[in-house]
């Protein structure tokens, strides 16, 4: 099985049959993790570089660490440490980084919609890290595989997602992906941080009562910030 897209921007572009495939493949490679050399020849001789136009300690690392136990070549990028600080684009950036033969780029942006763009004008596969506040899709698939991981399934599984919605990019994707896999979404916060359309549009319920919603869900997936989110899972009720 192949994946429908040759880039993962967004959650919103992949079919349940990509998610399921992800996670499955994820289930396989975290086995990876218990051998004593934890290093498998995947991605040998494939070159990535990690483009992060905004700060990022933990995903910066797991995305490089990732990479090199699947053997490829990485390069990291810093805006704040390279000719962008100066003044250099987006595309002029990443079409110098392209003449290096890179074939894959893991982007992180504080503008929305930046990964698509990258997508539209370089060969190179692209995976977003995040981008504005529009989606966060590696973390969302992080989540997911954590519930699967714990209740073996996604469908039925009722899920409160609390915090910042409005801005919350991570929030969106967890939305997206849920849903596809039938999962039952409650939105929780107070009414100016949660969009008035969210509901119709995403097929989302809205709560604004905390403690109504912890009573309801199966997982709480708490927005500590505006791009994290961390999944904490309840005892079944009796």
């Amino acid at each position: 099985m192949k994946l429908s897209a040759k880039h993962l921007l967004g959650i919103k572009h992949l079919t349940p049959g990509d998610i399921q495939l992800i996670l499955s493949t994820a289930a396989q490679f975290k086995e990876v993790l218990q051998r004593p050399v934890k290093k498998v020849p995947s991605l040998r001789d494939i070159t990535i570089v990690n483009l992060f136009y905004e700060n990022s300690t933990r995903t910066r690392i797991s995305f490089e660490l990732a990479e090199k136990r699947l053997s490829a070549d990485v390069l990291n990028f810093t805006a704040s440490a390279s000719s962008a600080a100066k003044g250099e684009t987006l595309l002029d950036t990443v079409n110098n980084i392209l003449s290096m033969k890179v074939d894959m780029v893991v982007m992180r942006h504080s503008a929305s919609g930046a990964p698509h763009f990258l997508a539209q004008h370089i060969p190179a596969a692209i995976i977003n890290a995040g981008d504005g506040i529009n989606e966060h899709p590696t973390q969302a698939l992080l989540d997911a595989f954590s519930m699967q991981e714990k209740f073996g399934k996604l469908e039925g599984l009722k899920v409160a997602i609390i915090g910042d919605i409005m801005h919350s990019r991570v929030a969106l994707s967890n939305m997206y992906l849920l849903r596809k896999m039938g999962a039952e979404v409650t939105v929780v916060g107070p009414p100016t941080l949660i969009p008035p359309y969210l509901a119709e549009a995403l097929d989302v319920r809205v709560e604004y009562n905390l403690l109504r919603a912890l009573k309801w869900c199966d997982v709480a997936n708490v927005s500590i910030r505006a791009a994290e989110s961390t999944p904490v899972f309840f005892p079944p009720r009796i």
